[in-house]
């Protein structure tokens, strides 16, 4: 019986060392979200074995735990008719609200699911949610875009994905068979589907072949620069759950289908040194000691290696490109982008990544909404039904789905 005690008190201990981590007390529901990251990695670990056992890419298997806890058939309800569909040949979800009356017309979003290109779903339960709540509360048709995954397909595959489902959406014929008001259609994602969105937003800026326009983009918490892993939100929160700055950084690299050999180079800039010629212009274009202001700069420091690793941008050419780093677009670009909302959290390492671009646009002259939330941490949004609810995530969904409703 004494021995079964010791044993049950140090199995206690060792968990709770497992869970817990260090969290400001400013972060919405630290204890709740410690035991939500320690979930996360527990099934990167698993993931991880299975990757070195040779069964399976650890990314395939690690999507495969998270689908397989979440993942959701397409269901209607009497307010809101779900239906799996391919839009020219990539797979969607798509949610249809009911008109407002006196409206035959409804408004629209495309939208992008995060998971860092690689993870999650349009089919799981924390987007089909938030999709559906989109679609009742905005009486609109959203398009929920299922673009193919890392290690399946790398960089540019995914924009491709989405370009190719939003120009057929935007087809006169398909916005009338789901009668959508071709003037009302919008594109927004979260995280990596933010990078998508604002990455698309950029391209149909720019493409005068297409007929109907986006009127706005909204971005939440998106990942858009792969040039300074040192800024002061990734210093501020290095090991801050759910996206630590090296988990971010291996996603940019399998992105890419690098080397992880390069992750503790690029952690540290070394892509992006002074001797690397081609990153120095497009470094200055995020020049946070100029685009953040004194309240987010603080004390901390930026970090520009004279000497670094030139065979980095060599063998990765895509970590220079606009397409991947929306971030670094030329200025001319960016002007002709549309009304666009951005919401970020300070518990986030991409914080900055928002508010800069937010400020280019701005400087632009895009008429711009930063939304900043004090307690928020990365992927909050989604979180609002139980066990993983949180009182930022409804908060955070409340105000975005708010600014969508006045503004599309």
């Amino acid at each position: 019986m004494r021995s079964s005690c010791v044993l049950l008190a140090a199995l206690v201990a060792l968990a709770a060392y497992y869970v817990y981590i260090p969290l400001p007390s400013s972060v919405s529901d630290p204890w709740k979200l410690m035991l939500l990251d320690a979930t996360f990695r527990g099934a990167q670990q698993v993931s991880n074995l299975i990757h070195y056992l040779g069964l399976s890419h650890h990314l395939i298997a690690l999507n495969f735990i998270i689908v397989s806890f979440g993942k959701k058939s397409a269901w209607s309800s009497a307010r809101v008719k779900v239906t799996d569909t391919d839009f020219d040949g990539v797979e969607v979800r798509v949610f249809e609200g009911s008109p407002k009356p006196g409206e035959p017309l409804r408004r629209s979003v495309v939208y992008i699911h995060g998971g860092g290109w690689a993870l999650a779903s349009a089919k799981i339960r924390y987007y089909d949610e938030l999709c559906t709540a989109m679609a009742e509360e905005l009486n609109a048709v959203i398009v929920s875009i299922e673009y193919r995954l890392v290690p399946r397909v790398y960089f540019p595959e995914q924009i491709h994905d989405v370009v190719r489902a939003t120009k057929y959406f935007l087809q006169p014929e398909v916005l009338e068979k789901y009668k959508v008001d071709p003037g009302r259609v919008g594109v927004s994602g979260d995280s990596a589907g933010g990078n998508l969105a604002a990455a698309l937003g950029q391209q149909f800026s720019q493409d005068p072949s297409l007929r109907n326009k986006l009127k706005l983009q909204a971005l939440i918490y998106p990942v858009l620069q792969a040039l300074d892993f040192n800024t002061p939100s990734y210093q501020q929160n290095v090991n801050t759950p759910i996206l630590p700055r090296y988990v971010m950084v291996k996603y940019w690299v399998d992105y890419f289908k690098g080397s992880y050999d390069f992750v503790q180079a690029m952690i540290m800039n070394n892509h992006t040194s002074l001797e690397v010629e081609e990153a120095a212009a497009l470094r200055a274009r995020l020049n946070w000691t100029s685009l953040l202001p004194a309240s987010i700069t603080k004390n901390y420091k930026p970090v520009v290696q004279t000497t670094g690793n030139a065979r980095i941008v060599q063998e990765i050419p895509q970590l220079l490109d606009a397409r991947s780093s929306p971030l670094i677009a030329d200025q001319d670009e960016l002007q002709h982008l549309p009304k666009t909302y951005i919401l970020t959290c300070e518990h986030d390492v991409l914080r900055d990544d928002g508010i800069m671009y937010a400020k280019r646009l701005e400087s632009a002259g895009v008429e711009v909404t930063l939304d900043h939330f004090e307690d928020g941490f990365h992927g909050c949004m989604i979180f609002t039904s139980w066990p993983t609810n949180f009182s930022v995530g409804m908060r955070t969904r409340n105000s975005y789905i708010k600014w969508l409703d006045q503004n599309l």
